[in-house]
């Protein structure tokens, strides 16, 4: 995992034959290393033909997904390994090249307090199973915090980072978001250092999720930091156009972020590319 991509929510969510055709084809046209693929219905993805247009495309890919509520870790840790090991089997034969995102848990799953011992024992058991599974598929399994306003459980890049070192899985990475960082850390500089050795995966998001370049991130701090750790992971441009209403009622995304595609891919993937290219991580 490596280089600039593009969330595939800049153009669908619902990765069918048209979706996945038109994000691949526009992935092509905006000159991006990868593409990270949307995997919220594992079973309703079609693998080979994905498999065969990236391969077509001479496109790259990343998987990620948020457990649905019927399988939420803290609660149902074997429901949990059931669904990620059928999500690993789809992003191996989607010849994707990881599965992350929210994998301990569901975006908008809260509980009013904070993690209970039983509660991350049973996010460290599917976490630890997952990561088992993906290794023997030849995946790399990813760890995303999100703000405190889409779950209780992982909310920094330190919390992910113990995670992954209570599991001891050597396949496993945290994967942080500009967005969620800008809430949660204490400086985002600082929560990119607290998880250095783990980091292989961050998202470029807005501080609104929308055009990247047109908020309040610091991108500056953030790529002077990246920069400063040797980072050389996956950077993939995240903003949200296309949302059905279960993910932008989870998401708390209730207005446009941006006013088209093309302002997003336009305006901020440029923006984000030149950034990079002066911070030498691409």
């Amino acid at each position: 995992m490596n280089g600039l991509g593009v969330h595939a929510c800049m153009w669908t969510m619902n990765w069918d034959a048209s979706g996945s055709e038109l994000a691949v084809a526009e992935a092509v046209r905006h000159g991006v290393d990868f593409i990270e693929i949307p995997l919220l219905n594992p079973d309703a993805v079609d693998a080979e033909g994905t498999r065969r247009l990236l391969e077509r495309s001479s496109m790259r890919a990343v998987c990620s997904l948020g457990l649905p509520e019927s399988c939420w870790a803290s609660k149902r840790p074997d429901d949990a390994i059931a669904f990620l090991s059928a999500a690993l089997d789809k992003t191996s034969r989607i010849g994707a090249e990881a599965l992350s995102g929210v994998t301990y848990g569901g975006i908008g799953e809260r509980s009013g307090s904070p993690p209970t011992k039983s509660e991350l024992d049973n996010v460290a058991k599917a976490a630890e199973a997952a990561a088992r599974k993906a290794k023997s598929l030849g995946l790399k399994f990813g760890i995303e915090p999100v703000n405190r306003y889409e779950t209780h459980l992982l909310n920094t890049g330190r919390q992910a980072a113990d995670l992954i070192e209570r599991c001891g899985a050597d396949n496993m990475f945290v994967h942080l978001d500009t967005y969620h960082m800008n809430i949660e850390e204490k400086g985002v500089a600082n929560g990119i250092l607290d998880c250095r050795d783990h980091l292989q995966y961050i998202h470029l998001s807005e501080s609104d999720r929308g055009t990247p370049g047109a908020g309040t991130c610091d991108w500056d701090e953030i790529f002077g930091a990246l920069a400063a750790i040797g980072f050389s992971g996956g950077m993939a441009m995240e903003s949200f156009i296309n949302l059905p209403p279960e993910i932008s009622s989870g998401l708390s995304v209730w207005r446009p972020v941006a006013e088209s595609h093309d302002e997003v891919m336009d305006q901020g993937l440029p923006f984000l590319r030149n950034k990079a290219r002066q911070y030498r991580l691409i």
